[in-house]
């Protein structure tokens, strides 16, 4: 053979070679990925759930319906927390405790509230260095919102994708504090907010708005001097706590301790996790709560397609600026103008 034909043939079968790399993955070869637990295409099955283009939605669609039957076996935890509670820290150092239990831990972000950052996880993934190298973790940002179910939707779905792949825990990160945590307590099993000392009266609303939402309160950071801060916010909290309706029926809400940084109460706080989790699936309120979830995340979804569908409405594009004019200038009640635009959107051809 001669080095043109030599050449040739090294062309060509690179050419093989890149061409089969480039082959478009289909519904099945994503669907089977996830099941084989391929890291590579379980990353691309998010991508695709998380994409915003109707020909990817649809086949997103086809894909969990055929990961739907290997979802729903592990266990959903929500975290939140003021700023500087150490949540990054916590987050490592409670994976970390997981992982080396044995478990499979997803780590999920959700930040509704900006377009620009898509959350702040993307910087904590370069700082958890330990829990991103774990062969049984994996760490992954939620891309923001703004189309068909938004955050809430892809959230929801990447959470049914890391369970179809075999995860058993999955960590939803709030980021947006005070504007997510409601809707992430809509798609987790077990809430848990982290609070530190002399976190600032500014922080105080914040607080008591999410404690209404809370299974468990973890006060971060009782190390050293301020240990006993720590124990003295725990028992205010758990004074508080007896005031307040529990957010799970049939379980006490109650404030507890950590250290991320050295561990200490990393335990505990998975065995109060452990102790709900037996109980909300001996009593039938586990899979009650999964129900009502579901239930939510449909009529969240009617809502989301109804007003997806209202403002792409080309007559509706059309009239909206003058029908704000006539309302600004009183020629039009709110009302009138609402009952106008409805019809012009329900107007049948």
């Amino acid at each position: 053979m001669s080095n043109g034909e030599k050449r040739k043939t090294d062309t060509t079968a690179s050419e093989l070679f890149q061409k089969g790399r480039r082959r478009k993955k289909t519904n099945g070869d994503f669907v089977a990925g996830v099941l084989g637990r391929n890291r590579t295409i379980l990353s691309q099955t998010i991508t695709l759930v998380e994409s915003n283009l109707i020909d990817d939605i649809t086949a997103a669609q086809e894909v969990l319906y055929h990961l739907l039957p290997h979802t729903g076996n592990s266990i959903r935890i929500g975290i939140t927390g003021v700023p500087g509670a150490g949540k990054s820290t916590f987050i490592e150092s409670f994976g970390m405790f997981l992982c080396n239990l044995g478990f499979h831990v997803a780590v999920l972000a959700i930040d509704p509230s900006s377009s620009v950052s898509k959350g702040s996880i993307l910087g904590d993934k370069t700082r958890m260095e330990q829990l991103s190298r774990h062969p049984h973790a994996f760490i992954r940002p939620s891309a923001s919102g703004g189309v068909l179910g938004g955050v809430g939707r892809k959230t929801r779905e990447t959470i049914l994708v890391c369970e179809a792949a075999g995860f058993d825990i999955i960590l939803v990160e709030t980021v947006g504090v005070g504007q997510s945590e409601g809707m992430v307590r809509s798609m987790v099993d077990f809430f848990l907010l982290l609070q530190i000392t002399g976190a600032g009266d500014e922080l105080q609303g914040i607080k008591k708005g999410v404690m209404e939402l809370a299974d468990a309160i973890l006060i971060n950071k009782a190390d050293g001097e301020n240990k006993q801060s720590a124990m003295n916010l725990k028992a205010e909290l758990n004074g508080m706590l007896r005031y307040l309706k529990p957010a799970t029926d049939g379980w006490t809400t109650r404030a507890y301790t950590c250290s991320a940084i050295n561990g200490e109460g990393i335990k505990d706080i998975w065995d109060v996790i452990c102790r709900f989790q037996e109980g909300a699936k001996k009593s039938g309120l586990f899979h009650r709560q999964r129900e009502r979830q579901t239930i939510h995340w449909m009529y969240s979804m009617i809502n989301d397609y109804l007003k997806a569908r209202f403002y792409s409405h080309k007559e509706i594009q059309q009239a909206l600026p003058s029908v704000e004019q006539s309302v600004l200038d009183g020629s039009v009640s709110v009302t009138k103008a609402v009952v106008d635009l409805m019809e012009i959107f329900e107007k049948k051809g």
